[in-house]
């Protein structure tokens, strides 16, 4: 069974940075794609990076510039760094995984990431 593992949500205040990792495990082929999305209350869960096998990046217009998505060398680990945090960042944030060999989409628990005004 193909599990995410998520860590590094928190408080941080206006302005600050944060540092989330997913780890994917269960599975003998290294995700083809893995992101993160996030969900605040009362609205969608909506994109806000993913990063392919290959290293191709797509991020949500509201974080280009101040986040970063990245991949380990084993390809199983996934990072989000986020810089200039704003108040609505505030959301729980979700790892995803796309893995095509099993035809599979899996996601984390979530980790809640909160911005102080």
């Amino acid at each position: 069974q193909v599990q995410l593992v998520e860590s590094g949500g928190g408080l941080v205040q206006d302005g600050g940075s944060l540092r989330l990792s997913c780890t994917a495990s269960g599975s003998i082929f290294r995700p083809n794609r893995m992101g993160w999305y996030r969900q605040a209350p009362g609205k969608q869960r909506e994109l806000v990076a993913t990063i392919t096998t290959g290293g191709s990046t797509n991020y949500a217009d509201s974080v280009k510039g101040r986040f970063t998505i990245s991949r380990d060398n084993a390809k199983t680990t996934v990072y989000l760094q986020m810089n200039s945090l704003q108040p609505e960042d505030s959301a729980v944030y979700y790892c995803n995984a796309l893995i095509v060999m099993e035809n599979l989409e899996v996601w984390g628990q979530g980790t809640l990431v909160t911005v102080s005004a």
